[in-house]
């Protein structure tokens, strides 16, 4: 009867077990998060990119519309060769997205400027998103030295660009102060095929 009685025992604190465990596990995942809108998504480990990988990137760079067929012959490799290197460099974060060129004076944003900002010390991520949603806004960058933030605007004409820096940007609590730099001419510098070593 003992032997019995133990062995019923043994029974139910099997039953429970597994209840516990599924829920248990879960339950650390959160914790290593961490917490508060401060929080941003784990990047991937960078992995080594190799000539073909770097060959793809300048196609890429240089005509974003080219076609997976178009890639695979450029860089002498079979069609699934050249999408799953695509796929992977989409995934691990070096490609971040397609787009266009665009010369914004012919496309009716006539004036362009760099502004520099003061902010306060720790405010960078909330001042970031708040510059992010700026009309206009093209590039954001945390920078060291006289200034904090260096951010690249292009708007229709420079009254706007005037109520831009005065209206939206100098009312940002914690930025400090502003300077603007008027741009009279830009080139972009994008990858060309008489510098085969750019990205090497």
């Amino acid at each position: 009867m003992a032997a019995e009685r133990m062995a019923d025992k043994g029974e139910e604190q099997r039953r429970a077990t597994p209840a516990a465990t599924p829920s248990a596990a879960p339950s650390v995942v959160p914790s290593a998060a961490p917490a508060g809108p401060a929080a941003e998504p784990p990047v991937p480990p960078a992995r080594p990119l190799d000539s073909i990988d770097r060959d793809i990137l300048r196609i890429l760079q240089t005509d974003g519309r080219a076609s997976i067929r178009s890639v695979a012959e450029r860089v002498h490799v079979s069609r699934a060769n050249a999408y799953a290197r695509i796929n992977r460099l989409v995934e691990d974060g070096v490609i971040r997205g397609f787009g266009a060129r665009v010369d914004h004076e012919r496309a009716g944003q006539g004036a362009s400027a760099y502004i520099t900002l003061k902010i306060v010390q720790n405010s960078w991520r909330t001042v970031r998103e708040q510059l992010q949603a700026l009309p206009g806004a093209t590039h954001i960058a945390l920078v060291s030295g006289d200034f904090d933030v260096l951010l690249l605007v292009h708007t229709p004409d420079n009254r706007a660009l005037r109520e831009l820096v005065l209206t939206r940007i100098q009312s940002i609590p914690e930025v400090l102060s502003t300077r603007t730099l008027l741009v009279f001419e830009e080139t972009d510098l994008g990858p060309r095929p008489d510098r085969p070593a750019e990205l090497a």
